[in-house]
């Protein structure tokens, strides 16, 4: 029992998405059809992103990265800046989950040895909108967006034209809150400096980022871009295959299980028809709140055509409760754990932000059509 309540701490989404599908198989019983509802293409996509990243973040990439902005004198504003910033633009590319992971705990360092306690809820609920926001920006940047891009073989053009002004705005918004505070100069030093690690292997890691890319748009065929990711890494460093979050492929196994048999069941499919036909955006947003994004785009992606809503509303909808988006629970998880942590405070300071963020967004949506 004991090791069974330690797993779903460690996994609690890929338990709930198991027990999900399990149940939602005695509704609609297994058949072949079931092989139907996987998207292998995501998968290998994600697979493959995965891999990359954590062979970018064994290089020291991002490490480097934060140590050369953030050495050095700073006023106290461009620091809290600098560091809402750093997850904002790497999320793009390393995910929003993998960017929290990286920068939290290095921005918990950071303003404890500055003595700026009084600026960690704020920089760290900061570097969580910033998070979710940024990486909405890529393919990329999110599962949903990377699984919404396949389903509805978008290009890049669509996809970039539909959210760069939701990033364009989120941006400036996390500019101005960064900066809001007392400023002062204090000196910002580390007790080790980090260094780019396997210069090799950087160089063919970034090449193959590019071909995921490449991947993602269309332009290369997914089973070839696996078999050369996997062929390289087992060359270069295997040891980075086990390093993939399998266990987030297995839920994404569990969801489209689960939004299959879901969508086969005639009440429930015209009920969500329903309601996204009315609003894609707002009940996608809505239903975000409840299941988070990721899921929330698998389940609803079966019920509209209306891709750019869709897109929007699990996007935009990743802002508010903190499982909206679950890699808001990292930064949570992070700063409970931090000393003098005031978990009732970090929540009020959360879910102002994060629901102001909402309202200001889908406004702006509305506004736009």
């Amino acid at each position: 029992m004991t090791k069974l309540l330690a797993f779903f701490k460690a996994e609690p989404v890929l338990v709930i998405s198991g027990v999900c599908a399990a149940l939602s198989c005695l509704l609609v019983p297994p058949s072949p059809a079931y092989l139907e509802y996987i998207d292998l293409r995501v998968l290998c996509l994600l697979f493959c992103l995965m891999a990359v990243v954590a062979g970018l973040q064994s290089c020291g990439v991002f490490v480097v990265l934060s140590q050369r902005l953030l050495s050095g004198r700073k006023n106290t504003r461009l620091l809290s800046l600098l560091l809402v910033l750093l997850p904002f633009f790497t999320s793009m590319v390393i995910t929003n989950d993998v960017a929290l992971i990286t920068f939290v705990p290095f921005t918990l360092l950071i303003l404890e040895m500055a003595e700026l306690r009084e600026r960690v809820i704020p920089v760290v609920v900061l570097q969580t909108v910033a998070a979710n926001l940024g990486s909405m920006a890529t393919p990329v940047g999110n599962p949903q967006n990377l699984f919404l891009c396949s389903r509805y073989t978008l290009s890049a053009g669509d996809f970039f034209a539909a959210l760069l002004p939701y990033t364009l705005m989120s941006l400036a918004a996390l500019i101005v809150g960064a900066l809001l505070g007392p400023g002062r100069t204090i000196q910002v030093t580390f007790p080790q400096q980090a260094r780019l690690e396997r210069p090799g292997l950087l160089g063919a890691l970034c090449v193959l980022l590019v071909l995921c890319l490449l991947s993602v748009f269309h332009v290369l065929h997914y089973g070839i871009l696996t078999a050369v990711v996997v062929v390289c890494l087992l060359v270069l460093r295997r040891e980075l295959l086990a390093r993939v979050d399998y266990g987030l492929l297995l839920t994404f196994v569990f969801f489209f299980i689960f939004s299959g048999n879901l969508g086969e069941l005639p009440p429930l499919r015209e009920a969500l028809a329903g309601l996204m036909e009315g609003s894609s955006l707002l009940t996608s947003a809505l239903v975000s709140q409840v299941i988070s994004n990721v899921p929330a785009a698998v389940l609803l992606a079966n019920f509209t055509q209306d891709w750019r809503g869709l897109l929007l509303g699990v996007d935009l909808g990743g802002l508010g409760t903190p499982i909206a988006s679950l890699a808001s629970l990292i930064s949570l998880k992070f700063y409970l754990r931090s000393p003098g942590a005031q978990g009732g405070r970090y929540l009020l300071w959360f879910s102002l932000v994060n629901f102001g963020g909402l309202a200001v967004l889908l406004a702006m949506a509305a506004l736009l059509g």
